[in-house]
């Protein structure tokens, strides 16, 4: 089984953006070992984030197994962001 995959997709002129990204990077650092980790920002990454259907940002994906299990759109908790890393991780 593959690790699940968190994927923010960001802009750097986004004002919430700045408020997601510290939460994002906290994550990192506790599931590193776990879970994998990846930024992508939505001006360098066009065709990806028309692909994933983003058209909001912050927009996070978590996907386990090559499928997307969560999308959360707008600033997401910890908290919430944690228990959804949890539950792939079973």
């Amino acid at each position: 089984m593959a690790k699940p995959i968190l994927m923010d997709f960001y802009a750097d002129w986004c004002g919430p953006c700045k408020m997601q990204g510290p939460i994002f990077d906290d994550l990192e650092n506790e599931f590193k070992d776990r879970a994998e980790f990846r930024k992508i920002n939505v001006d360098k990454e066009g065709d990806l984030a028309i692909e994933k259907s983003i058209f909001v940002v912050p927009t996070i994906i978590l996907e386990k197994d090559g499928v997307e299990v969560k999308k959360w759109m707008g600033v997401t908790t910890k908290e919430e962001l944690t228990q959804a890393l949890n539950e792939a991780l079973k």
